[in-house]
């Protein structure tokens, strides 16, 4: 399905938004790795934020909803800032030492 065939709403996450453009992505709520098939449209630095704080095995294993995914102190934190932004906003996010250093454990 393309971005553009679906009807834009809300961004599951931060609650804005979405238009069509680049600044939407697809998030796996269960990482592909897992076998996860359900996709939702999200914005792009949304899903960005998802993935440079949680690993794929945390996604697995507790943060695999929204609700879970905004009860995190970082995510609400990040949810308060970009909801100041205008929705067709795209910026970047940096993966933080301290989950590289996860990632490297988990390999």
């Amino acid at each position: 399905m393309k971005i553009d065939e679906i009807e834009l709403g809300i961004c599951p996450l931060c609650g804005r938004k979405m238009i069509e453009g680049n600044s939407l992505n697809e998030h796996h709520l269960i990482p592909k790795k897992y076998k996860g098939e359900k996709k939702v449209f999200m914005h792009k630095i949304c899903h960005q934020k998802i993935h440079s704080v949680f690993t794929e095995k945390e996604l697995f294993e507790y943060f695999y909803t929204f609700d879970r995914l905004k009860e995190h102190k970082e995510m609400d934190k990040f949810i308060k800032w970009v909801r100041k932004k205008p929705v067709d906003y795209v910026g970047r996010n940096y993966t933080s030492n301290i989950l590289k250093l996860k990632r490297k454990m988990h390999k």
